[in-house]
């Protein structure tokens, strides 16, 4: 089911099923923001990231000494949240364990994850409680899809991508065949600089930056139009800028993460993956991000 909240500015829908923001209009002149999920494409707009994020090696982790299977991403985003709480300018919705997560997932828990609107800013929050005896081990993220506005003569690579602070930062290769990090090859991403946002930036597939400093800034941009959207990271260790390739289309991805995929030479043990969140019996864990939105109005 799609719920919405909305103010002055934007309009805002979010599903049930996974949590997942659908759409941000802006009520001034009614763009969307939000890929619209195109299923020959990428058929999702801006899924949540739980258990984990990204890929296991071979889709299986062991734990405890025992196995299990579990695919990209997580399960989260492929099930109904309850929605716990509904004002009209914030969403909350609720995820606990059941004998099906449990089967792939042995852990209990309750994962919330909550949009709330601040003018022309939404605030997306993921708060995890481990209910369980033992210690819980997760990741967790956001997989924004943001539209971007090629009409009137502007082209996809008329946008860039602009980082705050400016300075370089670690990048950790992606291989798109595999999907597991290389962390022997990591270099430096020259983030110091306007990134264009072209095709050939994801034939690798993601671009996995290491934040090393709360609070960056991602800013998508273009010079022919005042359109352009900021994403502040707030805590994030980890962030991934994607589109689908060879299969394009007109958006890109900004994703704050608190987890990554494993690693090539992973041993495939929950206990030893890199990036992952721990969290003793009867705690809890909060983490957010910012997304503000400006109205496509062409420049004098």
């Amino acid at each position: 089911m799609d719920y919405t909240i909305e103010n002055e500015i934007l309009k805002v829908t979010v599903s049930s099923r996974g949590a997942e923001l659908q759409s941000v209009i802006g009520k001034h002149i009614g763009n969307e923001y939000i890929w619209q999920a195109d299923p020959e494409v990428w058929g999702r707009h801006a899924p949540v990231l739980f258990p984990i994020v990204g890929k296991l090696k071979n889709d299986e982790y062991s734990y405890q000494g025992q196995t299990y299977h579990m695919g990209q991403h997580g399960f989260a985003r492929n099930m109904e949240f309850a929605l716990e709480e509904q004002t009209k300018e914030k969403l909350t919705f609720l995820l606990t364990d059941t004998e099906e997560t449990r089967a792939v997932y042995p852990f209990k828990f309750e994962f919330r994850v909550s949009y709330e609107l601040l003018n022309n800013m939404i605030k997306e929050s993921f708060h995890v409680t481990n209910k369980g005896e033992g210690d819980m081990i997760f990741g967790v993220g956001g997989h924004p899809g943001f539209a971007l506005p090629v009409e009137d003569g502007v082209k996809k690579d008329d946008f860039y991508l602009q980082v705050n602070p400016a300075k370089p930062r670690v990048q950790v290769p992606l291989p798109l065949e595999g999907g597991l990090l290389n962390w022997e090859k990591r270099f430096l991403a020259p983030t110091e600089s306007l990134i264009t946002i072209t095709d050939d930036l994801f034939k690798d597939d993601a671009m996995v930056l290491v934040m090393r400093h709360p609070d960056n800034k991602f800013s998508i941009k273009t010079e022919t139009s005042r359109f352009h959207i900021n994403v502040r990271t707030d805590s994030a260790p980890y962030v991934g800028i994607w589109s689908q390739y060879p299969k394009t289309a007109d958006y890109v991805c900004i994703e704050p993460w608190w987890g990554i995929a494993d690693l090539t030479d992973t041993d495939g043990d929950l206990e030893d993956k890199k990036g992952m969140n721990r969290l003793a019996s009867g705690e809890d864990f909060e983490a957010s991000f910012r997304m503000s939105f400006h109205s496509k109005v062409q420049s004098e």
